[in-house]
């Protein structure tokens, strides 16, 4: 089976955008790594980056300018230290120098060599230029696009479809997360796979945790304040606990009645989002600004649901998410810029329902339907972030991915697959074609909708 592998699909990376941010940071660090390979770089060298489409519109909320920059530093969105990204950005400002990986420091001024082009480029609405100059010269000149979730263009890639994935599951008797471990031992030992998936929990069980226990407003200018702290503070009053862990003990001892549960799922999600929009370190699943559902639909199994949830069953449950995703990215789009929040929100609920699905016992029929039926309620949902920002409305409909997810689930698991009149294909066709003919305002330009219905100043 022709696949995307999950660790494609669920990156570990820096907010607020894996669209804005981690696509350019990972575009940045692509060239200069093949400037260096070329022994093209002086100190006498200039850079210049031109952002376009959607990278321009919304690139200063999005921190597109910081991930250009951090990228061609040298730093590494799964390592750098994320406490230290301002002060580095502030040195190359006040410098207008910066240190390249192979420590050559060449003068680069973000005010003038950073252009924020609002023309958009044929390919995509995420593009980007980068051009390395000797005086009059151009040395090399190479355009990147970011596909969303972190992906940066690559040509050639076959189509697969839910449909050939079920094939595969009858064919081999097996669950969605087989099929998937199956082809991830192309490149990795089981040890491997359980290792690095785990690794990706813990990040994500992270933003949850330090979400859920920040004050304070984010940053951008909006001035919007931190909630996630707030309910996890009255849902759990006067707890006693030291780490991660023993508050997911807490909470499972709370005894927590229906209203309660949805609102420590929401919380959860939320916690994610504030870490993203705080530039803090989570998992991009698919993508930065929907990166609070699936972490927040697990959390919601292992809490409420199983209390003695296995390390095996975070592994499926991660690996058909995975799976669904890399389906969605390429029969259509995950990318907000080219698809709206439906391409973002709708198809990490997709993922998450798909995933849950799996946990609790459904089939791999069942699966797809909880995938199609998560998808099918965020048709048309546009991108509108306010100032540009992955902040309002971006943090709260994680929150309601996440419930539409779980909901999505339990109407799949009682369902006969022989009744079912729209398949997973169907609605992504659906939210493709609905995709193309969404007007350009619509899809992550902050030139439509909430974003330009609400005053800022307000806000």
């Amino acid at each position: 089976m022709e696949f995307i592998s999950v660790f494609d699909i669920l990156k570990i990376g820096v907010g607020p955008s894996s669209s804005h941010t981690l696509g350019p940071w990972r575009a940045a660090q692509k060239f200069i790594t093949n400037c260096i390979d070329h022994q093209e770089l002086t100190s006498d060298a200039r850079i210049i980056i031109a952002l376009y489409g959607s990278l321009s519109l919304t690139g200063k909320g999005h921190a597109t300018d910081a991930a250009v920059q951090m990228g061609l530093a040298g730093y590494d969105p799964e390592t750098v230290e994320t406490t230290k990204i301002n002060s580095i950005l502030e040195a190359i400002a006040s410098q207008c120098k910066i240190t390249l990986p192979n420590q050559v420091v060449i003068q680069f001024d973000p005010k003038k060599d950073i252009v924020f082009e609002e023309s958009f480029l044929p390919f995509h609405a995420n593009g980007m230029q980068f051009s390395l100059h000797q005086g009059d010269k151009v040395i090399r000149n190479e355009v990147y696009y970011s596909l969303g979730g972190g992906f940066i263009s690559k040509e050639g890639e076959q189509n697969q479809s839910a449909f050939d994935l079920l094939d595969h599951t009858f064919r081999m008797n097996q669950r969605i997360s087989d099929i998937v471990i199956a082809n991830e031992r192309i490149d990795y030992t089981d040890e491997q796979i359980y290792a690095r998936l785990l690794k990706i929990w813990s990040v994500m069980l992270d933003s949850i945790y330090v979400g859920c226990h920040t004050n304070g407003t984010l940053p951008g200018g909006l001035n919007v304040k931190r909630r996630a702290m707030d309910v996890a503070e009255k849902l759990l009053p006067n707890a006693q606990y030291n780490n991660a862990d023993e508050w997911i003990s807490d909470i499972r001892a709370s005894k927590p009645n229906f209203q309660n549960v949805m609102k420590w799922v929401s919380s959860f999600a939320i916690a994610v989002n504030e870490v993203n929009a705080a530039l803090g370190r989570v998992v991009t699943a698919p993508t930065n600004g929907s990166a609070g559902v699936i972490p927040s639909v697990l959390m919601y199994y292992i809490c409420f649901v199983n209390q003695d949830t296995s390390e095996d069953e975070i592994v499926r449950y991660l690996c058909t998410c995975g799976v669904i995703g890399s389906i969605f990215k390429k029969q259509s789009t995950i990318s907000a810029a080219m698809g709206g929040c439906q391409a973002e929100i709708g198809v990490s609920a997709a993922m998450a329902a798909a995933g849950l699905t799996e946990l609790l016992g459904g089939s791999p029929e069942q699966c797809t339907i909880a995938a199609e039926v998560a998808m099918e309620h965020h048709l048309g949902m546009t991108c509108d972030p306010i100032a540009g920002l992955v902040q309002v409305p971006c943090i709260e409909r994680n929150s309601m991915g996440a419930i539409k997810a779980i909901n999505a689930a339990s109407i799949a698991i009682d369902r006969n697959p022989d009744d079912v009149k729209v398949s997973l294909d169907n609605v992504i066709s659906t939210m493709w074609s609905t995709a193309k003919d969404m007007d350009r305002k619509y899809k992550e330009t902050s030139e439509g909708g909430l974003a330009v219905a609400v005053n800022q100043i307000d806000c």
